[in-house]
């Protein structure tokens, strides 16, 4: 008979009921509510596969009245957001698109468009309206997969961002665009500028570093939770993981 004996399977990691990241990578218990006038709609790709990085669900632990929905398409805006809107245009959709505030030469961090991916004359009384923001989680590919299949958001005012800085997620996770940001730094600019409350800004962000901090720290201790991020060598044309 083997003396050998089979290893005892690894217990499974725990996770968080709320954001759905393993233990290691939960940050909840440091999450601080914010009271705010908007509300709060993203709408995540069911593909959406980056648990460890992804932000959706922890931004919208900070307000009482944000929702979060996985799915591809919804029939309206009072469908996705599971309550009566009265207005869909009062609801602006975050989407970048073909359309760059750079390019656009727009002034501001938040840009209001037409239709035409112009940028709207009267930008403050077209923000003023605004009673929520819906933004789509995903890759670029997801967003907007999610953007066509959902008709009822062109009847929202579309809106881009004009970051004053680049994403935080540095080299962790390269977005494909300079002004690409996660889905909590879009949440914390653009709340933040409508309500005319840097408070906001400040707590999201705050919370986004700390993520970022424990998932370096898990790295070190269980990178299979937290894996290095995935660099393209440009001499064979092809990816690779980085090396520790």
């Amino acid at each position: 008979m083997s003396n050998l004996t089979a290893a005892a399977p690894a217990d499974p990691i725990p996770e968080c009921p709320h954001c759905q990241k393993p233990m290691p990578l939960c940050i909840c218990d440091s999450v601080t509510p914010v009271e705010n006038r908007l509300g709060l709609l993203i709408l995540q790709h069911p593909q959406e596969q980056d648990r460890a990085l992804g932000t959706a669900r922890l931004t919208a632990k900070h307000f009482p009245k944000a929702v979060v929905r996985v799915g591809l398409s919804w029939p309206s805006l009072s469908k996705a957001l599971g309550q009566p809107v009265e207005n869909a245009s009062h609801w602006a959709v975050l989407y970048l698109g073909s359309a760059r505030a750079a390019d656009l030469e727009a002034e501001g961090e938040i840009v209001a468009l037409t239709r035409k991916g112009e940028v709207a004359e009267n930008q403050r009384a077209i923000l003023g309206k605004l009673e929520g923001i819906v933004l789509l989680d995903g890759t670029w590919s997801q967003a907007k997969a999610l953007w066509w299949r959902n008709p009822w958001m062109l009847k929202c005012q579309r809106v881009i961002l004009n970051p004053s800085r680049p994403s935080r997620y540095g080299r962790l996770r390269k977005e494909p665009r300079k002004d690409g940001l996660s889905t909590i730094e879009a949440a914390a600019t653009i709340l933040a500028g409508l309500e005319r409350r840097p408070d906001i800004a400040e707590t999201l962000h705050a919370s986004f570093e700390r993520m970022l901090t424990r998932y370096r720290e898990v790295q070190a201790e269980m990178p299979e939770l937290a894996p290095k991020p995935v660099v393209k060598d440009r001499r064979r044309g092809v990816r690779r993981g980085k090396r520790a």
